[in-house]
């Protein structure tokens, strides 16, 4: 009888253990994020306004482009790289911590160009956050300063059918890098920009894997980054926050012809990038 007991004891102290244990489970439940559904298209650009400075943006594809609004902090924009791409999707972080996730489909007319994802009550207009590091005039004087400097670096430059990109001087002044960058068109033909953009990315990328390019936002740029026209050069300062490089990483700065085939790209080392010239 005694033993019976004992078995009995047994059975009830692993069914609790049992039921405790799926308690536990069913407590540690994930919770989700449900994504916003944003329309993008190729030759008009959609601006999405966030109540903080954005902190961080993912693409699950390169076939869409992101970027900050020059000297702003929240508005990020963002288009197709080209007409009919896949649906992809966007993580954005902002610096009060919240993230906020899209699946991302490409249209031709897109219902809404500007989409605001703050309490106007919380945050009235005028929306924009400005950074004011971007607006003072130090950094647009010292852009002009990198400008009309003379070439300290001659090996980092790529060239396709007569168009080059050169990375003529990288300069540093008051935790702002500047880049200076030679244009050159040599051919018959108009050079539209679609895009100039540097951003972060692996050196050697596993197959199969989202994109993890960390897009560089720049504070300031000065000079024509619309039109290369034939037969012309021409230079332009991108001055962005400062940075490192991580590890197995490499900076690419990328030159997108809108409408054409004519695209190049640099990468840029660590190694190259804390040499950077001190501006005085």
């Amino acid at each position: 009888m005694k033993k019976i007991s004992a078995i009995m004891v047994g059975i009830f102290i692993t069914l609790t253990i049992v039921k405790a244990f799926a308690q536990n489970v069913m407590e540690a439940k994930a919770s989700f994020i449900s994504p916003y559904n944003l329309a993008v298209t190729y030759n008009k650009t959609t601006n999405l306004v966030f109540p903080y400075a954005i902190k961080s943006v993912d693409r699950g594809s390169k076939d869409i482009l992101v970027q900050k609004a020059i000297g702003v902090e929240n508005i990020l924009q963002v288009k197709a790289a080209k007409q009919g791409v896949f649906e992809t999707n966007l993580t954005v972080v902002n610096a009060d911590g919240s993230l906020y996730a899209y699946i991302v489909s490409y249209t031709d007319s897109p219902a809404n160009l500007s989409l605001v994802f703050t309490n106007p009550q919380i945050h009235p207009k005028p929306i924009a956050v400005f950074d004011k590091e971007a607006t003072t005039n130090i950094i647009a004087l010292k852009a002009q300063e990198v400008v009309a400097k003379e070439r300290s670096i001659t090996n980092i430059k790529d060239k396709d059918f007569e168009i080059i990109l050169d990375v003529k001087g990288i300069y540093l002044h008051n935790d702002v890098i500047y880049f200076q960058l030679g244009l050159v068109n040599n051919s018959a033909i108009n050079y539209d920009i679609q895009s100039l953009r540097l951003f972060i990315q692996d050196k050697k990328r596993i197959k199969r894997t989202a994109s993890q390019e960390i897009e560089m936002q720049p504070v300031y740029v000065l000079g024509n980054t619309e039109l290369i026209r034939h037969g012309s050069e021409q230079t332009v300062c991108i001055a962005l926050p400062k940075f490192t490089i991580p590890d197995k990483k490499y900076l690419t700065v990328q030159l997108m012809e809108k409408n054409g085939g004519r695209h190049l790209s640099v990468k840029i080392n660590n190694k190259t990038l804390v040499r950077s010239g001190a501006l005085l």
